[in-house]
């Protein structure tokens, strides 16, 4: 339970930050810490080099400007879980692990880290969200469905520092997020994000649906959805559309599931969540 050595660095600048990362890919960024600390101590990691971003001005708060929201990357969940008109962000950081996690975990380092079992992934990647970066050849922005690459493994490049996260605000949609854990902080064994637009007639006008550990990344249910749009948003047509929730996924089986038992959970948690987003 003792890391191995390692250099540390608290740089105040965003510059400082990449200027010590180097370019190195042994060298790690520090944002709660509780995704890298854990991996540290039981030495399944062992960065050369951790490059703190607590002092660095400008990546914490949250702003909107018209119809999207900015979110600094080092906003923490105990920030998001407060905030009702954040909607689905909101809901499912309320949800992750107990209050001390929240206390410290940030939403930046929970992309960052690309765990397919963490909450806020697939709340971005339902939200169709984008992530700004900035690396030595200056700022880019990365759409949500580009970031997740494999497990663990995302777009940013080793000296790219995240700045912020932007979602779009959706105030006319529903939302739900359910999630199936052992016990209430532990990681989702299966956990479901629902977004839901009402047509004036009553049908389905838009929906969203993300899965959360049911594959390498972070997924959408891209045939439930198509199932449900433009359909009748009745028990019924939201049961045939959970169906196929399931669909495309790749859950791997571990000591909590088997993988059909994680695919049952994915159409069972897709209903529920398409039902409380349609009540929203």
């Amino acid at each position: 339970m003792i890391p191995a050595e390692f250099d540390y660095v608290a740089p105040t600048t965003i510059e400082e930050a990449i200027a010590a990362l180097g370019g190195d890919e042994d060298a790690k960024l520090l944002a709660g810490g509780h995704s890298l600390v854990p991996l540290m101590k039981l030495r399944l990691a062992a960065p050369t080099r951790l490059v703190d971003l607590r002092r660095i001005e400008g990546l914490r708060g949250i702003s909107r400007d018209g119809d999207r929201w900015r979110i600094g990357s080092m906003t923490r969940h105990a920030d998001l879980q407060v905030r009702d008109d954040l909607g689905l962000i909101a809901s499912a950081a309320a949800l992750i692990a107990d209050q001390q996690v929240r206390n410290r975990g940030t939403f930046g380092g929970s992309v960052a880290h690309g765990d397919p079992a963490s909450d806020l992934p697939t709340v971005l990647l339902t939200l169709d969200g984008t992530v700004s970066v900035t690396g030595p050849g200056g700022v880019r922005e990365i759409a949500a469905g580009d970031v997740f690459q494999d497990y663990l493994t995302t777009a940013l490049a080793p000296d790219e520092v995240m700045t912020a996260l932007h979602v779009p605000a959706l105030d006319d949609w529903g939302h739900g997020y359910q999630k199936f854990t052992r016990r209430s902080e532990d990681w989702a064994i299966v956990g479901v994000c629902a977004v839901v637009r009402k047509a004036a007639d009553g049908t389905c006008a838009d929906v969203r649906v993300g899965l959360t550990n049911m594959g390498s990344t972070p997924l959408r249910a891209t045939a439930v959805e198509a199932a449900l749009r433009g359909q009748p948003l009745t028990g019924e047509a939201i049961a045939a559309a959970a169906a196929h929730a399931d669909e495309g996924t790749e859950p791997a089986a571990d000591l909590n599931a088997t993988a059909d038992y994680k695919r049952h959970l994915a159409r069972v948690l897709t209903g529920r969540a398409l039902r409380e987003a349609v009540a929203a």
